[in-house]
């Protein structure tokens, strides 16, 4: 393979690569030939790229199998056998910042041979795994503000929207573009502007958890107010209204073209059948 990813004294990628039927490597060893210092920050790493890979409904197991690893001296610790697209997402949700992660997360783009610059890949995964997570969040909300109250849900989430965008939903919709206005909004958002949401739902829930609010119409203040308040951070912060955020690709697309990548890797470290020799004639 022309492109190395290079890792020092240590070797190359590909050397870590073990066989057994298919290709895989150590989380563990990835996670050190990475940068980290130790197995202590690899939890959380694998734990976000296993989040990326349910989220864009791709199987898990075949990318991420936990394994009880016997070590040269005997010891035995839990560890995961990766796919090659396993690496790819653990590559892609570990800290930028350290040389061999900003090197592997270019590595693994110039596989893919993507079109797009390898940061907006990154992007790309931090996004599906932030709408994820705001599905999960609106479901708890629902049940929140249904239990004190709210007997019109959809009005009650679109205050949460008028006071982060000062306008409502609909309107939202058509000054941001979207043609699609059956489309969920989300699924078109940046990383920023998806966290921002995020942060809004999880506020207005524990501002109604905290204050203990009641009814249909003081629920729609409580999250309008609490739009309002993450509209203000924003500003403030990046002098950036939400509103004039531009829209995001499709995550409809982006997740069709995380599975187009993960058939890659799969071809690249599956071994080819033996053709087989004619018969003498």
């Amino acid at each position: 393979m022309e492109n190395v990813f290079m890792l020092g004294e240590e070797g190359d990628f590909e050397s870590l690569g073990k066989e057994n039927g298919t290709r895989y490597w150590y989380a563990t060893d990835l996670i050190r030939f990475l940068g980290y210092g130790n197995s202590s920050a690899l939890k959380p790493v694998i734990n976000r790229a296993i989040a990326a890979c349910m989220s864009a409904d791709m199987d898990v197991l075949g990318n991420f199998r936990q394994h009880a690893r016997t070590l040269p001296s005997g010891k035995v610790i839990g560890d995961y056998k990766l796919s090659r697209f396993g690496c790819y997402l653990v590559a892609m949700n570990a800290d930028p910042r350290k040389p061999n992660v900003a090197r592997a997360q270019v590595y693994f783009a110039a596989i893919a041979e993507t079109v797009r610059q390898h940061f907006e890949q990154i992007e790309n995964v931090e996004r599906v795994i932030v709408r994820s997570e705001i599905s999960d969040r609106e479901k708890s909300l629902s049940g929140v503000a249904k239990a004190h109250g709210v007997t019109v849900y959809p009005l009650f989430q679109n205050a949460g929207y008028r006071g982060l965008y000062n306008m409502d939903l609909g309107q939202l919709k058509e000054v941001k573009g979207l043609e699609d206005v059956k489309r969920s909004l989300l699924d078109f958002m940046g990383k920023d502007e998806l966290a921002a949401n995020l942060f809004r739902i999880t506020q207005t829930e524990a501002k109604i958890k905290n204050e203990e609010i009641r009814g249909q119409g003081r629920l729609e203040s409580a999250a309008e107010s609490v739009g309002a308040e993450v509209r203000q951070t924003m500003i403030k912060i990046s002098g950036t209204r939400p509103e004039d955020l531009p829209l995001a690709e499709d995550l409809r697309v982006v997740k069709s073209e995380l599975k187009k990548t993960q058939r890659k890797f799969y071809k690249l470290d599956t071994p080819k059948p033996e053709s087989k020799k004619p018969k003498a004639q």
